[in-house]
C-alpha cells in the first residue's frame, strides 16, 4: 500500500490548512486511518484517527476542537482540517494506515506510513 500526504505549507498563527492523504494498493475502506506529527527534536505523536466507516474519531487533547479528521472512501482519501493553528503545531505530519478498522492512538498499530508533509505555523 502507498500513502501520499499533501497540503502542508507555511501559515500564520490562527490560520487554517487541510491535509490530504491518498491511499492506493489496499482495500482502503476496511481500515482505520491516523494522523501523527513529529516536531524537530521530539518524538512522533498521535494527532487524530478515524475508523473505517468514519463513525468514530479520536483526537489528542492538544488538537481537539481545532482539528477535524474525515475520510472519503470512494476517493481513498483521508483529510485533516486544521483550524486555529498555533506555532506549536509546527511539525511534519504523517498519515498512516491502521491494521484494523477501529482506530488507535498507539503508532504500533499502524503498518503503513506516508512520507510526511511539512506544516509550519509562524507567530
Amino acid at each position: 500500500v502507498q500513502l501520499q500526504a499533501s497540503g502542508g505549507g507555511l501559515v500564520q498563527a490562527g490560520g487554517s490548512l487541510r491535509l490530504s492523504c491518498a491511499a492506493s494498493g489496499r482495500t482502503f475502506s476496511s481500515y482505520a486511518m491516523g494522523w501523527f506529527r513529529q516536531a524537530p527534536g521530539k518524538e512522533r505523536e498521535f494527532v487524530a484517527t478515524i475508523s473505517w466507516t468514519g463513525s468514530r474519531t479520536d483526537y489528542s487533547d492538544s488538537v481537539k476542537g481545532r482539528f477535524t479528521v474525515s475520510r472519503d472512501n470512494a476517493k481513498n482519501t483521508v483529510y485533516l482540517q486544521m483550524n486555529s493553528l498555533k506555532p506549536e503545531d509546527t511539525a511534519v505530519y504523517y498519515c498512516a494506515a491502521d491494521t484494523d478498522a477501529y482506530g488507535h492512538r498507539w503508532s504500533g498499530w499502524y503498518n503503513y506510513w506516508g512520507q510526511g508533509t511539512q506544516v509550519t505555523v509562524s507567530s
